[in-house]
C-alpha cells in the first residue's frame, strides 16, 4: 500500500511475530506495532492460511 509506506516485508513481520493475534473462524487478525511508523498506528492484518500459503485479506494501519 504505497499510501501508508505498507511493504510486504511489514505483512511478512505482522504475521511471523506479531504482539498480538486472535481467530475469527477461518480468519486469523495479526496486530503489530513499528516503532516510528505508520503514525504511531499499528499494522493491522487479516489472513487466512491454507495448503497454498498464506492469503491476506486486508491490511490497515
Amino acid at each position: 500500500m504505497k499510501l501508508y509506506g505498507i511493504d510486504e516485508d511489514d505483512i511478512s513481520v505482522a504475521i511471523g511475530k506479531p504482539d498480538f493475534t486472535g481467530e475469527e473462524g477461518a480468519k486469523t487478525t495479526a496486530v503489530k506495532k513499528f516503532a516510528g511508523r505508520f503514525s504511531g498506528y499499528p499494522l493491522k492484518v487479516v489472513y487466512e492460511e491454507s495448503g497454498r500459503g498464506v492469503f491476506v485479506i486486508r491490511r490497515i494501519p
